[in-house]
C-alpha cells in the first residue's frame, strides 16, 4: 500500500506543480486588476508597476506553496511538523495581505463602489427630506397666525360698530390698536404664504438631482465616470439643501411675533369724556395682555420648530475600488471567500500530501529504507556487489600468498641433508 501511496504521489507531482502554476497565474491576472483599480495614472509606467507587482506575486505563490509542499511531508517529528505548519500560516497572511485583497477588488470592487454611490444618495435623499421638513414646519404656524389676525380684525369691527369692548361705538383708540395687531399678524401669515413656493420649488430642484444622481448609478460603462458624475450632482445637492435650511421663515416669525408684546406701545386714551377715556384704558390693558399670551404661544411653537436638528449633509467622499471593498467587506463576502481560496487552495494541496506521506510511513513502519528511490536501490546494490568483489578477491589473494609459501617450503631442501646424501661429483681431469 506504501508502494500505492507513494507512487500515486509521483504520479501527481507534474499536475500539481502545473495547478500551482495555474493558480499563480491566475491570482497574479486579478491583482494587476486590483493595483491598477488604485492607480489613477492612466501613464505606461503605471500599467508598469502593476505588471511588475502582479509577476511578483505569482512568483511568490508558486514557490512558497512549492517550498511548503516539498519539505513538509518529509518531516517525521511532530515539532518540526509545527514549525513548518506556523511557517506556513504566516505565509498565508502574507499572500492575503499582497494579494487577495486586490482580487477582491478586482472581482467585486465596481460593485462595491455602486453600494457606495447608493448609500451617498440614500444619505443626501434624508437630508433633503429633513431640510424640506424643516423649511415646511413654519407653515403649520399659518392656521393659528390666521386665527389670532382674524380674532384681532374682528374684534376691531366689532368695538367700531357696536362699542362690543368699551360700550362705545365708533373708530377709537381699542379700534386702532386692535387693527395694528391683526394687520401685524396678517403680515406673519403673508411671509408664511410666501415662503412656501420657494420651499417647493427647490425640493424640486433636489429631487431632480437625486434622480440623475440613481440614474448614474444604475448606469452600465467605467465605474469612475458615474462616480464623477454623482460627485458633481452631489455638489450641487449640497447647495440646494443649504438654500432650504435658509429659506425657513421661522426665525423670522420668531422676531415679528417676540415685536408683538415687546414693542408694544400703550396707546393714550382719546375719549371725549373721563369715563369713555377709562374704559378705553382698560380694555387696552386687556388687549395688551392678549397680544402678550398670543406672542407666548406663538414663540412656543417657533421654538420647538427651530429646536428641530438641521440637515448637515456631509460633502461626498469619492472611494476607490479596494477601499470600497474593504470598507464594505461583510456585504461581499462571497467575492472575499473566491479571492483567498485560489491563493488558499495549494495549502489544501500541502496538507493532502503531508497526510499521504504519513500515511505511506505508517505502513511501512518507518523503515529508513522503505523511503529509498529506485537510483538509490541500484547504486546500493552496486555497492554491495563491489564490497563483495573486493572481499573475494581480497581471499583469492591470501589464498594464493599461502599456497606459495607453502609450495616453497616443500621445494628447498635442508642444505646439511643435501650434503650428506648427494655424492660428489668427479673432478674432471
Amino acid at each position: 500500500m506504501s508502494l500505492e501511496l507513494r507512487g500515486a504521489i509521483r504520479a501527481l507531482d507534474t499536475a500539481t506543480t502545473a495547478a500551482l502554476g495555474v493558480l499563480a497565474t491566475a491570482s497574479g491576472y486579478w491583482t494587476y486588476l486590483g493595483v491598477r483599480s488604485l492607480l489613477d495614472d492612466g501613464s505606461l509606467l503605471a500599467a508598469g508597476g502593476a505588471v511588475i507587482y502582479s509577476v511578483a506575486v505569482s512568483v511568490a505563490i508558486f514557490i512558497v506553496w512549492s517550498y511548503f509542499m516539498k519539505f513538509l511531508p518529509l518531516m517525521r517529528s511532530g515539532a518540526a511538523k509545527l514549525k513548518l505548519l506556523l511557517l506556513m500560516g504566516v505565509a498565508a497572511v502574507a499572500i492575503v495581505a499582497m494579494s487577495s485583497w486586490l482580487n477582491a477588488a478586482a472581482l467585486a470592487g465596481p460593485a462595491a463602489v455602486e453600494q457606495h454611490l447608493a448609500e451617498a444618495v440614500e444619505d443626501y435623499q434624508g437630508s433633503l427630506t429633513r431640510a424640506h421638513e424643516n423649511a415646511l414646519a413654519a407653515q403649520s404656524l399659518l392656521p393659528d397666525v390666521r386665527i389670532a389676525a382674524a380674532k384681532f380684525a374682528d374684534l376691531a369691527e366689532q368695538e367700531n360698530a357696536s362699542g362690543a369692548l368699551t360700550g362705545t361705538a365708533g373708530s377709537g383708540t381699542v379700534v386702532a390698536l386692535l387693527r395694528q395687531t391683526g394687520r401685524q399678524l396678517g403680515e406673519i401669515a403673508g411671509q408664511i404664504e410666501a415662503s412656501s413656493d420657494d420651499v417647493a420649488a427647490l425640493m424640486q430642484e433636489g429631487r431632480g438631482h437625486l434622480g440623475v444622481m440613481r440614474d448614474l448609478i444604475a448606469a452600465t460603462g467605467p465605474i469612475d465616470a458615474r462616480a464623477t458624475g454623482v460627485a458633481d450632482e452631489a455638489v450641487q445637492l449640497i447647495a440646494v439643501i443649504s438654500a432650504l435650511e435658509e429659506t425657513s421663515v421661522a426665525p423670522a416669525i420668531k422676531r415679528a411675533v417676540d415685536g408683538l408684546a415687546r414693542g408694544f406701545v400703550r396707546p393714550v386714551a382719546d375719549g371725549r369724556t373721563a369715563d369713555l377715556a377709562q374704559r378705553q384704558t382698560e380694555v387696552v390693558g386687556s388687549v395688551e395682555q392678549v397680544i402678550a399670551e398670543t406672542s407666548v404661544a406663538l414663540t412656543g411653537a417657533v421654538d420647538e420648530i427651530l429646536a428641530r436638528p438641521a440637515a448637515d449633509p456631509v460633502q461626498f467622499q469619492p472611494m476607490s475600488a479596494a477601499e470600497a471593498v474593504l470598507t464594505y467587506a461583510d456585504d461581499f463576502v462571497p467575492a472575499w471567500a473566491g479571492a483567498i481560496a485560489i491563493d488558499m487552495v495549494p495549502a489544501v494541496l500541502v496538507l493532502i500530501v503531508m497526510v499521504v506521506h504519513g500515511v505511506a510511513r505508517e505502513y511501512e513502519g518507518h523503515r529508513p529504507e522503505a523511503t529509498l528511490t529506485l537510483t538509490e536501490l541500484k547504486l546500493a546494490k552496486r555497492a554491495l556487489q563491489e564490497l563483495d568483489l573486493e572481499e573475494m578477491q581480497g581471499g583469492a589473494r591470501a589464498s594464493v600468498e599461502r599456497l606459495r609459501t607453502a609450495r616453497a617450503g616443500e621445494a628447498e631442501p635442508p642444505r646439511e641433508v643435501a650434503g650428506r646424501d648427494t655424492p660428489s661429483r668427479p673432478r674432471s681431469a
